[in-house]
């Protein structure tokens, strides 16, 4: 391993810095990543009048999840936004704008009553399957019932669940809330509309010929996945919005961070996103003359989740020793050059919920020490603390070919053991980590990039909430296996209040207790320095949704 503590910096740290500074609005949203750029993009001529050459967008983690109703990660969903649409979405200002629906319901325009438990939205008319067929809101009543339906294995029920009475008539569809649900304008806005007429009886939802062949209303048609390689898109000729203006899109599966890298220099990839550009090679990107590279602020934290139901992790104190012991600076510094902002919290700082008065953490081995030593974790003869016969030893996973964070794993492991905890490092391909071992709670540890809130929202319930455990609920994502009577019942009341303030002041209390119990320890929110092709137009970066691909409908080359 290359000790990055010894790396020339690149200089990009300031650079970085203010752009996440400047996108930490009042209102936490960001519209654009700062662009860095060798020489001036050509002048845009405008879109063309029909769909002309493709993007190639390069992922270092592979597409394994078509269905956009079902677990997945990041780049499942930048597939996602160009087959399937939802009845409204968040742009990059971080205003809800209609895509299915005529209009976003509010108080004021009358789709919502005042005290939120009666919706009623109208949908657009002429949208047309990618099959041929007629789009109605059968088909969002369909969705929502699939969603709802036990069986079916569904990435979250919250808000769904409250949903009754749902009913159609002609293009207009309403329902009544059991009680008030603040956050279901965000999550619908991560909510993409399902073909009844393909899905409808099923004998096992969960097994379809839709999975392997999906079938949308979004601006691209699939056309084939190949495993190990690639996810083709064609142009949806027949989409109701704006474009598609690209014949095609390619969605490159390069597992090795390094190897994307060089694909992206030498033209291959036209957008490398997501993980994007490593750390090392920021530097020189900035220098390439056919390329933009995009400081892209993002939702998700960085973070080293633990498993609580492991022997030794626990144990509270345990963490508390952990987290002190982590060197955060160098992991920040030497590896990362400066570019993110070591965080304090699950929440990002874009965020109108957002804790800012959080204890930030200070790296203190000596403290960590003292408090294994008070809880009675006593060092054995290899130097590893035991307690009641239990070794304070785990694993940590993380998906292979990053070769940045796998050095930051081998930093954490030295830090730790200088407090007298064993760390083993099992690290495994995205599409076996994101699996049962990820859904089931097989891991003791991960190191991954998360974003916890959906959309704009900062409801956390699927993440912390003790009825959010999949491996007990068989629904949620509270892998963590956390259980707080407290933090549930904050929960709880953030998403059934309208007033914003208040609100807010819940999360910045629920902040605080995750952050004292400790589940997750974050590292650094992150900022992806993500580059496109010069002369790529489209671009802009969403801390909205968890792929910049999402609006790839737009993009068209100069």
């Amino acid at each position: 391993m290359t000790d990055r503590r010894e790396a020339e910096p690149s200089g990009g740290g300031a650079v970085s810095r203010r752009a996440l500074l400047l996108g930490a609005s009042v209102l936490g949203l960001t519209p654009w990543g700062s662009q860095l750029q060798a020489q001036p993009a050509p002048k845009p001529k405008g879109p063309p009048s029909a769909p002309k050459g493709q993007v190639v967008i390069g992922y270092s983690q592979e597409i394994t999840v078509l269905h956009p109703l079902m677990p997945a990660n990041e780049v499942d969903q930048g597939v996602w936004w160009n087959l399937f649409s939802p009845l409204w979405a968040l742009d990059h200002a971080g205003k809800f704008v209609p895509v299915l629906a005529k209009d976003v319901p509010t108080v004021a325009n009358g789709g919502i009553s005042a005290d939120g438990l009666v919706w009623k939205v109208t949908l657009r008319e002429g949208v047309k399957w990618h099959d041929g067929r007629d789009f109605s809101a059968e088909d969002v009543r369909f969705t929502f019932d699939l969603i709802r339906n036990p069986q079916f294995r569904t990435r979250s029920r919250s808000g769904f669940s409250l949903v009754e009475d749902v009913k159609t008539e002609g293009s207009t569809i309403s329902w009544r809330m059991k009680e008030p649900f603040a956050p279901f304008l965000s999550f619908l806005a991560w909510t993409f509309i399902v073909p009844r007429h393909l899905l409808d009886g099923a004998a096992d939802p969960n097994a379809t010929p839709f999975h392997a062949n999906p079938v949308g209303t979004g601006p691209f048609k699939f056309v084939e996945r190949r495993t190990g390689s690639h996810v083709l898109l064609a142009a949806n000729t027949a989409y109701f919005g704006e474009g598609p203006y690209l014949e095609r899109l390619v969605f490159r599966y390069v597992p090795d961070l390094n190897a994307m890298y060089t694909q992206f220099r030498t033209g291959e990839i036209d957008y490398i996103g997501l993980q994007g550009i490593p750390p090392n090679h920021y530097a020189e990107a900035k220098t390439l003359k056919n390329v933009v590279v995009h400081l892209c602020p993002r939702a998700s934290v960085e973070n080293f989740t633990l498993n609580l139901a492991h022997p030794a992790l626990k144990e509270k104190a345990v963490r508390q020793a952990l987290y002190l012991a982590m060197d955060k600076k160098a992991i920040v510094e030497a590896l990362y050059y400066g570019l993110p902002l070591p965080a304090s919290s699950f929440m990002p700082p874009q965020s109108w919920a957002f804790n800012d008065a959080l204890p930030h953490q200070i790296h203190d081995p000596a403290k960590a020490r003292a408090i294994l030593d008070a809880a009675g974790w006593k060092p054995g003869p290899d130097g590893v603390r035991v307690k009641d016969g239990v070794r304070l030893a785990f694993t940590n996973s993380t998906t292979t070919g990053n070769p940045t964070r796998e050095q930051a794993q081998q930093l954490l492991v030295q830090d730790w053991a200088q407090i007298g905890a064993e760390m083993t490092i099992k690290n495994l391909p995205a599409a076996v980590l994101w699996a049962k071992f990820w859904a089931e709670s097989q891991f003791d540890s991960l190191m991954t990039n998360t974003t916890y809130t959906v959309a704009s929202d900062p409801d956390v319930m699927h993440r912390f909430g003790g009825n959010a455990i999949p491996l007990k609920a068989g629904t949620g994502s509270n892998v963590s296996q956390y259980e707080n009577p407290k933090v549930d019942g904050l929960l709880a009341k953030g998403i059934a209040m309208t007033d914003m303030a208040q609100r807010a002041e819940i999360y910045r209390e629920a902040q605080a207790l995750i952050l004292d119990d400790l589940p997750m320890l974050p590292i650094f929110q992150s900022v992806q320095v993500e580059g496109t092709k010069v002369g790529l137009i489209g671009f802009a970066n969403n801390v909205n949704v968890l792929s910049n691909a999402w609006n790839a409908g737009s993009w068209y080359w100069a």
